[in-house]
């Protein structure tokens, strides 16, 4: 491995972590990354003082650059904008999430995304680079091309918006939030309205996120009654159906969520925010483009099991075809 890829590897979690949490795209974020290291291959990485700066600085320019046009597209998008939710656990059957490095830097949830989308451009980067990233102000100016004076009030004002977000609720206990998330499809699942109502705020609000590729609601569902209404409306449409509805607890942006198939078809993922002990804020994800990385990396779980036995019977058949071991071996799926 050559010097300058060495460095370029050691910066890449830290690389694609700033470049999503300024795109909230896995994919532009990957490509943006990749573009940064076609720049820095073409430097003499051993004339740069500070690599870890030049390519922080670097990836930064590259999403002011894209989120100028992203700009123009979200204000065409149809219904609800949601960021694509990131796989940041480890789940039965996969390696460690090559991606879950990006949770080196502090905050990846759905609530602080959506914050920083109400940011402009530079007070997101500003406000990343500082507070997350740990840049000083020094660098920030270089990067962006401003005053010190400027970057600090840049910081200063984004601070302020992502501190008075609604959509920002409180930062609770991983089991709290796990058990929130699994009394609320509990009380989907089987039409309970009155467990449904009791767990959402009297003001809670749904996204939801279809891009208007599939259906979902074009408007924010607001208020507990109506969200209650169309929940159970939606279960009820599925029974008509005669729809198979399978879901599952998983982590994705460093928290708690859901992810619901409909008929083997990965259909949604589902974050929450929580205001002490209650909901406030759903965020469903229904467009396909911003799933497909989830529908690659997990399988719907009544088919795990056969999955499973697929792969131990293919390790087996590779073992046998190498003379390794012994036929008679009656060893379980892992």
């Amino acid at each position: 491995m050559t010097a300058a890829l060495e460095h370029f590897e050691e910066q890449r979690p830290h690389l694609l972590g700033l470049a999503y949490r300024m795109l909230a795209d896995t994919a532009e974020a990957q490509d943006v990354v990749q573009d940064a290291w076609l720049r820095w291959d073409r430097t003499q990485p051993e004339s740069v003082d500070r690599p870890a700066a030049f390519l922080h600085r670097t990836v930064t320019r590259l999403c002011l650059d894209r989120l100028k046009s992203a700009r123009v597209r979200r204000e065409q998008y149809v219904g609800p904008w949601l960021p694509e939710p990131l796989a940041t656990g480890a789940h039965p059957g996969h390696d460690a999430n090559p991606e879950s490095a990006l949770a080196l830097a502090d905050d990846l949830s759905f609530a602080l995304l959506l914050a920083l989308e109400r940011l402009t451009p530079t007070e997101r980067a500003a406000f990343l680079l500082h507070d997350v990233f740990d840049h000083d102000y020094t660098e920030i100016a270089t990067t962006l091309d401003r005053t010190e004076a400027a970057c600090r009030q840049l910081v200063s004002r984004a601070r302020r918006h992502v501190r008075t977000s609604k959509l920002r609720g409180e930062a609770v206990a991983p089991a709290l939030h796990r058990e929130l998330l699994e009394r609320f499809v509990a009380a989907c699942m089987s039409g309970d309205t009155t467990a449904l109502s009791e767990l959402l705020r009297e003001d809670a609000v749904q996204l939801s996120d279809g891009g208007g590729q599939v259906v979902a609601a074009l408007k924010p569902i607001e208020g507990a009654r109506a969200i209650t209404r169309f929940q159970i409306g939606l279960r009820e449409l599925h029974l008509r159906n005669g729809s198979n509805v399978e879901a599952e607890v998983v982590e994705l942006n460093g928290e708690p969520a859901l992810l619901v198939w409909v008929d083997e078809v990965l259909a949604q993922a589902v974050l929450i925010g929580i205001d002490r002990t209650r909901i406030a804020r759903i965020f469903a994800v229904r467009n396909p483009d911003k799933l497909s990385a989830l529908s690659t990396r997990y399988v719907v779980p009544s088919r795990r099991s056969s999955v499973a036995d697929a792969a131990h019977l293919e390790r087996r058949s590779r073992d046998l075809a190498s003379g390794g071991p012994d036929p008679g071996d009656h060893g379980q799926p892992q």
